[in-house]
């Protein structure tokens, strides 16, 4: 058995975001991108940057956010970048596997990773909690012609927005591997991480009617 994937401490860190971001120097602001604020650290060992995201989405309720981000079945039908996920099973733990698409021509991406959900009620607030990082198992072993992601981490805090909508905190930290053209790179950051929420927005909208015809046949 792994050890100990996450600490509570962990899940308090990520919910506390939502009230107070932590954002201070030597944070700095690196875009506003469809309703979201987008943050950025240099990560001194890799060079590369740790993001944080803060929004909300306007038809989408925390509960359902998180149910849909936890079912990997239905990403599969609404992610355009999803090659392959699946939960992968073994004597041990539980892991995921995610291959990634990748512009022509780069090679594909895949994750192995775990994950975590808490449902926390916080003074009466219900707020939703996800957390993922990267982890090497031996059943999952690298497969050729794809790079294997080996340094992953991100939460996820959602809750209501008092509407029909939520409140959104993402941080997240990947170490892609390879050379990855600037233009990519960039555009991650400043577009794809915010039209990956705001597909997730649509996908809620259909994820009921998806789950009825699953549940039915």
């Amino acid at each position: 058995m792994m050890a100990l994937k996450f600490s509570e401490e962990d899940f308090q860190e990520a919910w506390r975001e939502l009230d107070q971001p932590a954002i201070q120097e030597p944070w700095q602001l690196f875009t506003e991108s469809m309703g979201f604020q987008i943050y950025r650290l240099q990560d001194q060992e890799s060079g590369l940057y740790q993001y944080k995201v803060y929004g909300g989405l306007n038809n989408c309720p925390p509960e359902l956010f998180a149910d849909v981000y936890m079912d990997l079945e239905y990403r599969k039908k609404w992610d355009q970048y999803v090659n392959a996920l699946q939960e992968v099973k073994s004597e041990e733990d539980p892991v995921i596997y995610w291959e990634v698409k990748y512009p022509f021509p780069l090679a594909n991406r895949d994750y192995v990773y775990v994950r975590e959900r808490q449902d926390l009620d916080i003074d009466g607030r219900k707020i939703f909690v996800i957390l993922a990082k990267s982890v090497s198992v031996n059943h999952c072993p690298e497969k050729s012609g794809i790079i294997r992601v080996t340094s992953y981490k991100q939460s996820l805090a959602i809750e209501s927005d008092g509407s029909s909508g939520c409140k959104v905190f993402m941080y997240y930290f990947d170490n892609p591997g390879g050379m990855l053209p600037s233009w990519l790179i960039n555009w991650t950051a400043k577009s794809g991480v915010p039209s990956f929420l705001t597909d997730m927005e649509k996908a809620c909208k259909g994820y009921d009617q998806s789950t009825v015809k699953t549940s039915s046949k």
